[in-house]
């Protein structure tokens, strides 16, 4: 495809179509580079690429075109420049952190992350001379009041996990910029079919790849997103080098995934805002949490911010753990698992999982409660799903 028709085709078209350069055997789906190392024509030739006088393969580690096929692909869809793939969305995470950070640098970091973002943050880099303070994702005043001169970059999910709040990312990227931080948003909730951050003013999107971009549970991986200078310039130097690579296998698994990763989100959002507001009728659930509501706070931003509401739903109960527990364990075909963004429907109680990490008084300040129970919503038929969590309910 040439560079005009990467940018005239639709997502969906893109994620299907870009990416795979046909080798001389003219293969129709892409192969897996299986291999560790290349190659060269000649010694000079060996210099050159190291050098990054010439372009081409060099070590798998780094260069792998299987990856590389995913990375092109992966970053038209989220409106970016350039995408590095990792092993993990936690080694994405990390390689921003050991990329753009210091001792001495500062990160401003919302409260409704992923659990073990805050131990990333809190017990890792903090052992570097890295300092993290933590704020309410939707107070933008808080954002602002909190960002110090040495503040290097704002950290968020959204949606969150697991109360499944909207942060307005063009109000926190103006912020941010306004101080001279950048912007750097974990979109793995939505992907880039349902919410594109970087077209809202975002400098760096994070994604794990293990959720809905493969969408059947079989691979982990991660990829970075943002533009050629951020990516090449500070990035790409820590993934040379730091070695948290996607094998060539993960990378040929989410290519696929990606294919029908549009189909997928639909189904997914349409099943999820369907079973949010049936749980809304239930007499034992006490408040649920899905921004398709009129009832979430953040309601008008996620249908402005948002192509769709999002697959996960989470919910309280009218009792405490107990009763969360025993409504997990009620369901017969619902998946117990931590996992999120499959085809098959998962649930969890974050307090003892995701989050269970943390400490009570963290979890306090996040918002997750006792008695919250988070579901992936998957894409069996709708009226099943509904039908085995009401034998807890």
């Amino acid at each position: 495809m040439t560079d005009f028709d990467r940018q005239d085709y639709s997502l969906e078209t893109q994620a299907i179509r870009v990416g795979h350069s046909r080798t001389h055997e003219d293969e129709h789906s892409i192969p897996i580079f299986a291999t560790s190392s290349y190659v060269f024509a000649s010694a000079e030739q060996a210099s050159l690429r190291f050098t990054g006088k010439q372009a081409g393969n060099i070590y798998s580690r780094f260069t792998n075109p299987t990856v590389s096929a995913f990375q092109d692909r992966l970053a038209l869809m989220e409106r970016g420049e350039r995408c590095l793939a990792f092993a993990s969305g936690m080694a994405a995470i990390m390689a921003v952190g050991m990329a753009l950070l210091k001792a001495g640098d500062h990160v401003l970091c919302s409260r409704s992350v992923f659990g073990n973002s805050v131990l990333a943050f809190q017990n890792y880099f903090g052992k570097f001379g890295v300092d993290t303070d933590f704020v309410a994702l939707t107070d933008l005043s808080a954002w602002e009041a909190a960002i110090k001169p040495n503040t290097r970059f704002l950290f968020l999910e959204t949606p969150s996990n697991p109360l499944i709040e909207i942060a307005d990312i063009r109000a926190l990227a103006d912020i941010a910029h306004r101080h001279g931080c950048l912007l750097v948003v974990d979109n793995c909730f939505c992907t880039p079919v349902l919410q594109q951050p970087l077209a809202l003013g975002a400098d760096l999107v994070v994604q794990s790849a293990t959720k809905f971009i493969d969408g059947q549970g079989r691979c982990v991986g991660g990829a970075v997103i943002g533009n050629e200078e951020l990516i090449e310039k500070d990035i790409y130097p820590y993934l040379r080098t730091g070695g948290a690579s996607m094998s060539p296998f993960n990378a040929w698994v989410f290519l696929s995934g990606l294919e029908t990763l549009a189909i997928r989100m639909k189904a997914h959002c349409d099943n999820a805002f369907e079973l949010a507001k049936w749980l809304e009728t239930q007499p034992a659930v006490a408040k649920v949490h899905y921004p398709g509501l009129a009832s979430h706070a953040q309601h008008e931003l996620a249908k402005r911010q948002q192509n769709h509401f999002g697959a996960v739903v989470s919910f309280e109960l009218s009792g405490g753990k107990e009763q969360a527990w025993r409504l997990i364990d009620a369901t017969r075909m619902l998946s117990i698992t931590a996992n999120l963004g499959d085809v098959k429907t998962t649930i969890t109680h974050p307090a003892t999982t995701t989050h269970g990490r943390l400490s009570p008084e963290a979890r306090a300040e996040a918002g997750i409660a006792d008695s919250l129970v988070r579901v992936s919503v998957g894409l069996e038929h709708i009226e099943d799903i509904k039908a085995d969590l009401l034998r807890g309910l």
